[in-house]
């Protein structure tokens, strides 16, 4: 593929703290209608997130050159600087004059219990943008992923890809447990490319009232994420592609390993790989992920990026992927 490649999706922060005590020592259960509590925490730390800009963050670590699409506030300076020194062109973002970027809130106990907020804040005005004029200043994209987003951003921006002609992927992700059946049935038909984890492949379905085998028939290729048996890929009238995880993985914290693995196949997919060498390169990002805190706090060597994929899935697959990664 030649085209350049936007990625519309979230773009937030998560702010974690930990509190030492247990929440349940500082309520009263019949007094539940009138809480009004305040924990001293020990620590705070604020991880950069959002589907969009971790899925661009790991294809610019495989040395593409993803646009990202969405909406942030005046508070990304920091932000942007990180995204842009890594490789991700930043240039199409818009940036509210009112509202701050989108975050997760989180306080967790000893006992793992939590208190979590999110405000969209910015992301909702990710329904404001036209993927025609950022497509005229970068080229025509070679795909559009449209991620979960503010919903009317991703049914627009779907709506508009469809309209224009250019090829687009699903990954509604987290917006199936929110979306009713019409969304959902809009955000996926026609898409080039479906990704889902297992338990979101049936949610879909239940909302959508398809079938497993209609879903297929709407898509051009469903890629279903496994966890640690890493993935699935599913096309209308041939055999599944079963693609195990890579070896050796030493996992630490899982979030983001969904979104390393689309950029890891999405990359394969930018340098014409086939599909079962796609879901190993994702695999493979999705591993360095899984052993990093925090979605974007992972980082490799091309000779290190080649000696996994030998180490997992042998001596051709590596020999095909050495050649698009830059030393």
């Amino acid at each position: 593929m030649s085209g350049s490649l936007l990625i519309a999706g979230s773009i937030a922060t998560d702010h974690l703290m930990s509190f030492g005590g247990k929440f349940a020592d500082s309520l009263v259960a019949d007094q539940l209608d009138k809480l009004s509590v305040s924990f001293l925490v020990n620590d705070l730390e604020i991880r950069r997130g959002g589907v969009g800009a971790n899925i661009s963050f790991g294809l610019a670590n495989l040395g593409l050159d993803p646009v990202l699409v969405g909406a942030v506030g005046e508070d990304f300076a920091d932000y942007r600087s990180w995204l842009e020194r890594h490789g991700v062109n930043c240039d199409h973002l818009r940036v509210s004059e009112t509202l701050h970027t989108a975050r997760f809130v989180c306080t967790t106990d000893t006992a793992m219990a939590q208190f979590a907020s999110f405000y969209p804040g910015a992301m909702a005005e990710a329904r404001e943008i036209e993927l025609g004029p950022i497509a005229e200043k970068v080229g025509e994209p070679s795909f559009v992923l449209v991620a979960p987003d503010d919903p009317d951003a991703m049914k627009r921006h779907t709506q508009e890809a469809r309209q224009r002609g250019y090829t687009f992927i699903s990954d509604p992700s987290q917006q199936l447990a929110f979306g009713d059946g019409e969304l959902i049935r809009e955000l996926v038909d026609g898409a080039a490319y479906l990704f889902t984890n297992e338990y979101e492949s049936h949610v879909l379905e239940q909302k959508t009232g398809w079938s497993a085998e209609e879903v297929l028939a709407r898509v051009g290729t469903q890629v279903t994420t496994l966890g640690k048996d890493g993935a699935r890929i599913q096309r209308k009238g041939e055999d599944a592609i079963e693609v195990p995880a890579a070896k050796n993985v030493n996992a630490v914290e899982p979030t983001g390993v969904g979104d390393a693995f689309r950029a890891g196949f999405l990359a394969a997919l930018a340098w014409d790989c086939e599909l079962e060498q796609a879901a190993e390169v994702g695999c493979v990002l999705a591993a360095y992920c899984v052993e990093t805190v925090g979605p974007q706090e992972y980082s490799f060597t091309a000779e290190g990026f080649v000696a996994r994929v030998r180490e997992s899935y042998g001596d051709t697959a590596a020999d095909q992927i050495a050649p698009h990664l830059k030393s």
